[in-house]
């Protein structure tokens, strides 16, 4: 005899045929469908229960499908007037509002400095000596 409680369903078609069942009757009512609203409608006690029969072979594809269609929806309700509660649904899909920069470097950073060759007015003559700044600019003429 298997351990745990039996499961709610026994095939595929039958949990495919509830979940039918379920969106149509929010269409119906022009609700908006969600991952709780379906995980009760389906008789489960929690959302994790819903998200444990995922991990079940025989129900992964429908509930995945599931899944992605109320995704779907908050997705499309982005467009509208006050997108603030889909955002905040859609972040429990694993959706991420935020900005992420990559600030690695793969090559190294070069930096070429190359002293002027000026010498400071007090030194005496030579190359790079700068002429007249004591006494104004230098006489041009």
């Amino acid at each position: 005899m298997p351990a745990g409680r039996p499961l709610l369903f026994q095939t595929e078609e039958e949990l495919h045929s509830k979940i039918r069942e379920y969106l149509d009757s929010v269409i119906v009512k022009e609700d908006q469908p969600t991952i709780t609203g379906l995980a009760y409608y389906l008789g489960f006690e929690s959302r994790q229960s819903f998200y444990d029969y995922e991990a079940k072979e025989q129900f992964s594809y429908t509930i995945k499908r599931a899944r992605l269609l109320i995704e779907a929806n908050y997705e499309q309700a982005l467009f509208s007037k006050n997108p603030t509660g889909p955002i905040f649904a859609l972040k429990n899909f694993g959706w991420r509002d935020k900005q992420e920069i990559d600030q690695k470097h793969s090559g190294g950073i070069s930096v070429n400095w190359a002293e002027p060759n000026v010498q400071h007015p007090d030194d005496k003559g030579g190359p790079g000596e700068l002429q007249g700044l004591q006494g104004g600019l230098p006489d041009n003429s």
